[in-house]
């Protein structure tokens, strides 16, 4: 599904409910989608995409309201390793020329204690889709950038089995696995708010 399609879909299913919802962007040079997995059961290896787009739609007076939908550039992925980086596109990873995006779309927003969201949601990787649950520090109030750019701020946290999603390349080392099957994600959102015209037209 491309991404147009996701947010579309999206949008059509969820617009009885985004009546009072206020619409945010990714503003990119100040967000980031990162990963971190253990190595040998000793290092930690850590890694990001550098390419991906979401849109909130947030109601801040009734939080369970809002949608959250994300789309990744799979092929995007940087460890910071060429060699390394190769291989999770590989057909032993992600198989990027088969499942290009990673796609996340919220089916519940739960406020979760003061200034804190359980966002849980269907989150599509190399071509399945399970349920994930997303624990969210913010969103943040508003507040204008020195541009006059209204913005808040979030972060989201999650620890999930790759195996669940197919990802099950391994080696076996004394001990234990060569790669750990659990796979911390941290995303990073500074989101602006889309002016109300421009949110008519949407």
């Amino acid at each position: 599904m491309t991404r147009s399609l996701a947010f579309a879909l999206a949008a059509v299913l969820f617009v009885p409910a985004l009546v009072h919802a206020e619409e945010y962007t990714v503003d990119p040079a100040h967000s980031a989608v990162r990963f971190s997995v253990k190595h040998m059961m000793v290092t930690t290896v850590t890694g990001n995409f550098g390419k991906w787009d979401a849109v909130i739609n947030y109601d801040a007076k009734d939080p369970s309201k809002s949608v959250f939908t994300a789309t990744i550039d799979a092929g995007s992925i940087n460890t910071a390793t060429e060699q390394r980086d190769t291989h999770l596109k590989s057909p032993d990873f992600f198989d990027i020329a088969k499942t290009p995006t990673l796609t996340f779309t919220s089916k519940k927003v739960a406020a979760a204690g003061k200034g804190k969201l359980k966002v849980t949601g269907d989150l599509t990787m190399h071509g399945i889709t399970k349920s994930v649950t997303l624990d969210v520090t913010g969103p943040s109030a508003e507040f204008k950038d020195p541009w006059g750019n209204t913005k808040i701020g979030a972060e989201a946290t999650a620890t999930i089995s790759r195996k669940e999603w197919g990802l099950v390349w391994n080696k076996a080392i004394e001990g234990g696995d060569l790669v750990s099957d659990s796979v911390q994600i941290t995303i990073e959102l500074e989101l602006a708010k889309k002016a109300p015209a421009a949110q008519k037209k949407s």
